[in-house]
């Protein structure tokens, strides 16, 4: 039995080597005829901003799926959301101990 999840996966179709050897001219023509790649301009990355949210540290968590639906209703930004309801019950907590 494999010792993880890494020694399970099976290998990618992509071959890297051709790849990396490829003229960046030659990525471009053939992404560009790709159907499943959605032509883009300039334009479409105009309002389009890069950032490293300060302080944050990406986790695995299982949550029940009717919990994360019910952030999901309102929009993209769930996670966010989810963020401050904890948030909001650690302060709630740390202010209950103090208070003792």
């Amino acid at each position: 039995m494999p010792d993880s999840k890494a020694a399970k996966a099976p290998a990618g179709r992509t071959n890297w080597a051709a790849l990396r050897a490829m003229p960046d001219d030659e990525i471009e023509r053939i992404a560009t005829e790709d159907e499943d790649n959605p032509a883009t301009d300039e334009s479409h990355w105009i309002n389009a901003s890069v950032y490293a949210p300060s302080g944050k540290t990406a986790i695995h968590a299982t949550l029940d799926q009717d919990v994360v639906e019910f952030f999901k209703r309102n929009g993209s930004d769930y996670s966010a959301r989810m963020n401050e309801v904890l948030r909001n019950y650690m302060e709630t907590q740390q202010d209950e101990t103090r208070d003792r």
